[in-house]
């Protein structure tokens, strides 16, 4: 029901900033939790943040808390990652994800939680 379909990622210096993007369709969009999770190379899928239906609530992991907001603007059927003082262990592709559940009463972070995925966009933090 859900696609998604994510830009903003590049290089970018440590210590500085990048807002990612993902356009979503659909009618569910803002019913849905939605989040952000990042693979580096030669790690697992990692969850990153994520925001409640209602955009009420917020879920950080402890790596990117303080730096990274996660946000959506309904009209635009688009969530945004804006990721501030990056370092260079934030290297990873980054996905956005839709919640399989509307209405969900927690924020979801588990990998399970989320379906369908956006393609992925590579961010990479030099140092």
């Amino acid at each position: 029901q859900v696609q998604l379909v994510e830009s903003g990622g590049g290089l970018v210096q440590a210590g500085g900033s990048r807002r990612l993007s993902c356009a979503a369709s659909g009618r569910t969009f803002s019913n849905s939790a939605m989040g952000w999770f990042r693979q580096a190379p030669g790690k697992e899928r990692e969850f990153v943040a994520a925001l409640s239906w209602s955009g009420s609530s917020t879920y950080y992991a402890d790596s990117v808390k303080g730096r990274f907001t996660i946000s959506r603007d309904n009209a635009k059927n688009t969530v945004y990652l804006q990721m501030n003082s990056l370092k260079p262990e934030d290297t990873a592709v980054y996905y956005c994800a839709a919640d399989r559940l509307i209405f969900r009463r927690t924020v979801p972070n588990k990998i399970i939680d989320f379906d369908p995925w956006g393609q992925g966009t590579q961010v990479t933090g030099s140092s």
